[in-house]
């Protein structure tokens, strides 16, 4: 089990790379503590690390976007704030019913398949698009 960093997810722009490293190495822990039957313990954890870096990273994110005059911004800060809305749901949920296997395994779901799928496709066809050195 877990998750590790490939280059192939890197978008070439370091502040960004060095972010979505942070952000995989958070969802390794919560992968692994799953494995070892202390993923309960470690959402906590998550939830609040996501908190901060959700605005910080998808800040830099769509700041970089605009600067570059990035055609797809409004696509892609759609994708953010869709995210920050289910971390904001899971966030609700747990304080509502305390945490339970099944905001693991929600949360495991939904970052490993949004996440690298994102990083893996959204954020790389924007890496290439600052690689072209369009506008």
């Amino acid at each position: 089990m877990g998750i590790q960093w490939r280059d192939s997810l890197s978008i070439g722009v370091e502040a960004i790379d060095n972010q979505h490293k942070e952000l995989l190495l958070r969802f390794d822990r919560l992968l692994n503590a799953c494995q070892a039957g202390q993923g309960i313990g470690e959402l906590g954890k998550l939830q609040a690390f996501l908190e901060e870096y959700v605005h910080t990273h998808f800040n830099d994110e769509e700041a970089l976007q605009r600067k570059h005059s990035y055609p797809d911004y409004e696509t892609h800060r759609a994708e953010h704030l869709y995210f920050v809305e289910q971390i904001n749901k899971l966030k609700r949920e747990t304080q509502q019913e305390g945490v339970s296997t099944h905001h693991v395994v929600e949360t495991n779901n939904m970052l490993l398949k949004w996440l690298l799928n994102h990083i893996s496709k959204v954020d790389t066809k924007l890496g290439a698009f600052l690689k072209s050195g369009s506008p």
